[in-house]
Order: structure tokens, then C-alpha cells, then sequence
């Protein structure tokens, strides 16, 4: 398989849906079109070959009515928001995730952003991710209980500066 990160084409669309609907607990639900949309507005939309796995993300300025993504807006200038990644099973294990996050953080290095944010569910809790994200250097800057979508999320940070530590 390769591991070079490549843009999200139409179509790829079909498996990155399924992929995310096995995830849907931990990323929220899609429909095709939402999905197109997500895509088209998104400042970064990657995947791995092989129907492995896929990140999408959004800068500061895209037009975006996320709860979580108007919860980074209201609080930093700048920055670049990871609204969702998924790895397939049979793919886990790899590092994959590792490897889109980091061309992510080279992506924003390079178009002048200087911190990554995201949320991780705490309830129901996500302890993969909770351990990912911190081997990768993110930090907590805050938290919310989403009652419309029974949960509650605990905001991070990534700077872009600690990137090139993170690199094995």
C-alpha cells in the first residue's frame, strides 16, 4: 500500500462514507451529500489508497456551522480544524493515522498556519484517541457538553512549530 496522502476524489466518496459510517459514535453521522459538501469546503481532504483511511479538515474562514469547529472560531485567529479521520480496520495498527496527521502538520506549516485543533470525545470516551493525540503533542484548551448530540468533547491543540518533533 502506499502511504503518501493524496486528495479526496469523487471517487473515493463511496468507501470514505462507509468508512465513516462504522465510526459515526465517534465521528457523527453523513449523508452522500453532506459528505460532498464536507469535501468541497474543506482545506484539506486526504486519503490513503487501498480504501484505508481518510482525514478531512478545515481552516479558520471556510464556511462551516459545526458546534466544535464554531467553538475554535469563537477562541483562536487562526488555525487549522480537523473535523473528522478514520482508519478501516484491517488497517489499523500502521501508523496511518500517524501519516496523515503529519502531512497535515507539513500542509499547514506550509500554508502559514501555526496550530492544529480538533476535539476528542470524553463521554462516551474515546481512550484510543485520547492516547493518539497525545503522543502526537496535542494539549487540551477546553471542553463542552454537545446535548444535542448526547456528548461531551474535550477541545485540543496541536502547534505546528512541535511538529517536527513528533517525527520518528
Amino acid at each position: 500500500m502506499n502511504n503518501n496522502p493524496r486528495p479526496i476524489i469523487a471517487t473515493d466518496l463511496d468507501w470514505v462514507l462507509a468508512l465513516n459510517r462504522l465510526h459515526e459514535i465517534e465521528l457523527s453521522s453523513l449523508t452522500d451529500a453532506g459528505l460532498s459538501a464536507l469535501v468541497a469546503g474543506a482545506i484539506y481532504s486526504r486519503v490513503l489508497d487501498d480504501q484505508a483511511a481518510y482525514l478531512i479538515a478545515f481552516d479558520q474562514d471556510a464556511d462551516y456551522d459545526s458546534p466544535n469547529f464554531l467553538w475554535f472560531r469563537d477562541r483562536l485567529r487562526r488555525f487549522i480544524y480537523v473535523d473528522r479521520i478514520a482508519v478501516s480496520d484491517r488497517h489499523r495498527g500502521r501508523g496511518l493515522a500517524r501519516c496523515l496527521y503529519e502531512d497535515l502538520f507539513a500542509f499547514g506549516a506550509g500554508s502559514g498556519h501555526e496550530v492544529i485543533v480538533c476535539e476528542v470525545n470524553s463521554d462516551p470516551p474515546n481512550p484510543a484517541s485520547d492516547a493518539f493525540h497525545q503522543a502526537l503533542g496535542f494539549t487540551e484548551i477546553g471542553d463542552a457538553h454537545l446535548e444535542d448530540r448526547g456528548k461531551t468533547v474535550r477541545y485540543l491543540r496541536r502547534a505546528l512549530t512541535d511538529a517536527a518533533r513528533s517525527r520518528p
